[in-house]
């Protein structure tokens, strides 16, 4: 997920568009009328169309993404092929990420894709657990916003017969969804910040194998990418078969 697909085909479409339009306004007139296109401008021809409307489309309406790790279990699982909107948050130019029109903002319990401030070419997607002045603190793995308690519920305890993970319901301001802790707790189980303005905490699901706003810090508003909204496929691997059998929206 690191590799930055929106330049190259933005690059792609600039190509093609300018190879087209170039050959629509002087090389055309030079050729005879039983001479062929060359190869490169037919390609360019049958291209642009094409990788326009994929541009426009991911850069401003929905995005796939494939999720890489386990931060997010058990909401997403590794495999998890889901949708990203784009204009959830306010329509951005692609590349240079400005945003030019205000459309919404993140909320508490969005599910969101992100650059992370230590890796700023890279696309995270963690949970949106803290706006700007909010207080956020851990105490023995229970949330705490702004001194109100999420409300967690146990649904299983992992392995039943010497449990070491918890999965829980956790609510968020009358928003539901699932979460895992360890038993034990981790690193982070007991912690306490406050966010700043122009920023949001992420955490992930998998709370205690999460790498997040916890460890790297906070999200400036100017690297939000997009509110993850549904799971379209699964794919464990290469070599098996895709499934639909998680298909749905993102809680």
């Amino acid at each position: 997920m690191d590799i930055n697909f929106p330049l190259i085909l933005l690059w792609l479409v600039v190509i093609t568009g300018a190879i087209w339009l170039l050959d629509s306004l002087f090389l055309a007139r030079r050729r005879e009328s039983d001479t062929a296109e060359p190869v490169l401008v037919e390609y360019a021809k049958s291209f642009f169309p094409v990788l326009a409307i994929v541009f426009i489309l991911r850069s401003f309406v929905v995005e796939p993404f494939q999720i890489p790790s386990r931060s997010m279990v058990p909401t997403l699982q590794v495999g998890d092929f889901i949708l990203v909107n784009k204009y959830a948050y306010g329509l951005r130019l692609p590349v240079s990420r400005t945003k030019v029109v205000d459309l919404g903002e993140p909320q508490r319990g969005d599910v969101m894709v992100f650059f992370p401030p230590h890796m700023n070419e890279t696309y995270f997607i963690k949970r949106v657990i803290g706006l700007p002045g909010d207080k956020i603190e851990l105490k023995d793995n229970v949330l705490y916003i702004n001194g109100e308690r999420a409300p967690q519920q146990l649904l299983q305890a992992l392995p039943p017969a010497n449990p070491q993970v918890e999965i829980m319901w956790e609510e968020i301001y009358g928003r539901r969804h699932l979460m895992a802790k360890h038993v034990r707790g981790g690193d982070f189980s007991n912690f306490s910040t406050t966010v700043p303005d122009g920023h949001y905490f992420m955490m992930g699901d998998n709370r205690d194998n999460s790498l997040d706003s916890r460890k790297w810090g906070f999200v400036p508003e100017r690297d939000v990418v997009g509110k993850a909204f549904a799971i379209w496929m699964h794919w464990d691997e290469l070599f098996s078969l895709p499934s639909f059998s998680r298909v749905g929206k993102i809680e």
